[in-house]
């Protein structure tokens, strides 16, 4: 990482780690996007990548971006969409996880990463810590609190994409809904989708959604809110049409779901990864 004299200093917007779309929409719902973005914010160069490298998966959810913003419009929601690439710090990751800064990623070595984590340049972790991943997290917390203070429990969707094929495979789903040991959301998400003739839906696929300290973990379980992780096949969202069509999508189940009963309730069930409250789902 460069150092900057004091009077080329960049301002500190340009390292703002997240971007608030419609903060004052209905707070019904909220909208999250951690890997939003492929940049990089002054002074980190290309991590020793080349270029080439950030228009990849391994730097961010490809056409996920898009989709968070289309469903947070459809929605009237506000929406929290990471500004930086993943492979500064993984924001769906909690701060313990060895992989929240990846030193290798679907076969690319990351230079700059190499030394990063809790016990091995100890320094930098923590600066992208404090600096990237707690302010994206706290942006979070703060639009949820918003919504309790209102009298209104929100759902918590977060958006994803995912590579059309994985190791030589190809992946048969047309969208994934992740999750833990809440199913208010999920459930009726899978059951939904299914029904559209022609899409293959993933429960728990690619994915899992049971990862202690994940961003949904902390938003989601640890708080007893409503909340899903969707994954979308990256092919299906790369055009806006595509992005637009499936938020539109998502946005016609969220809308009917959330008006059934249970769902406007904080609850806590606990985690497969480890519960962080009392299950409590009778």
């Amino acid at each position: 990482m460069d150092d900057f004299p004091p009077a080329a200093r960049p301002d500190a917007a340009a390292f703002c780690p997240c971007e608030l779309v419609a903060a004052g929409g209905d707070p019904a719902f909220l909208v999250i996007c951690d890997h939003a973005a492929n940049a990089l914010p002054p002074g980190y160069g290309t991590l020793g990548l080349p270029d080439t490298e950030f228009a990849r998966h391994i730097a961010y959810d490809i056409g996920a971006a898009g989709v968070a913003r289309a469903l947070a419009r459809a929605l009237g929601a506000p929406a929290v969409l990471a500004r930086f690439s993943r492979l500064l710090v993984d924001l769906n990751r909690g701060e313990d996880d060895p992989t929240i800064v990846m030193k290798l990623s679907d076969g690319a070595v990351v230079p700059a990463n190499r030394d990063v984590d809790a016990s091995r340049g100890a320094e930098e972790f923590g600066r992208r810590i404090a600096m990237f991943h707690a302010p994206y997290h706290a942006a979070v917390a703060a639009a949820l609190d918003r919504a309790l203070a209102a009298g209104v429990v929100p759902v918590v969707i977060s958006v994803h994409s995912f590579t059309p094929a994985w190791r030589g495979r190809a992946r048969p789903w047309h969208s994934g809904i992740l999750w833990d040991r809440d199913d208010r959301l999920a459930a009726p998400l899978i059951a939904g989708l299914r029904a559209e003739p022609g899409l293959v839906v993933g429960d728990n696929e690619p994915y899992t959604g049971r990862l202690k300290n994940d961003c949904l973990y902390r938003h989601g379980t640890a708080r007893g809110l409503p909340h899903a992780l969707i994954e979308i096949r990256q092919d299906l969202i790369e055009s806006e049409a595509g992005q637009i069509e499936w938020a539109e999508r998502y946005a016609q189940l969220l809308r009917a779901i959330a008006a059934g009963p249970g769902i406007r309730e904080i609850r806590h069930f606990g985690s497969h990864s480890g519960a962080v409250a009392p299950i409590s789902v009778g």
